[in-house]
């Protein structure tokens, strides 16, 4: 009996059912070639261009404030251009944890842009942290579109909606 006690000791804190630290999964899905911006970075958002690149039911239920729409899946560089004519703008991509917004910022960066960052943790983040999001009708709400039950684990606070 005590032989098995050892070996679920060691097979619990060698980390086989340890959750993954948020750095961790980052790790895995991003390359880091865009350089990550932390949300308390962001107190002053007027020197800014933040751009939401999620996809239109999730950023109808919740985004940042003043968030640009700028989507995945059917994500257009041209509307970046037509929406962010200097090319030495700050700009934060954010989704929901930061691997969907990776992908977008290095489409952004290579059409010439030079001060493109990355939302470490995204809008969940955002929201754990206690900072307001809001609806399609422009008003503060709890309701953060959680993406699926895998991804929704990393968001602590609000209201989760998965559609």
């Amino acid at each position: 009996m005590k032989h098995i006690l050892i070996y679920i000791y060691i097979f619990i804190s060698s980390g086989c059912f340890a959750q993954q630290s948020l750095e961790a999964v980052l790790k895995k899905y991003n390359d880091q070639s865009i350089p990550y911006i932390f949300v308390n970075q962001l107190q002053d958002q007027t020197k800014i261009v933040l751009l939401d690149a999620r996809e239109p039911k999730e950023y109808n239920v919740s985004h940042i404030n003043n968030a640009i729409f700028v989507g995945y899946k059917k994500f257009q560089i041209n509307n970046v251009l037509k929406t962010v004519q200097n090319k030495h703008q700050k700009i934060v991509v954010y989704c929901s944890l930061g691997v969907r917004s990776e992908s977008i910022a290095k489409k952004i960066k290579a059409a010439g842009y030079t001060n493109v960052y990355n939302l470490y943790g995204g809008i969940f983040e955002w929201k754990n942290n206690n900072l307001e999001l809001y609806n399609s009708n422009n008003q503060v709400t709890e309701n953060v579109h959680a993406f699926s039950k895998q991804w929704g684990k990393w968001l602590t606070k609000g209201k989760k909606i998965y559609d």
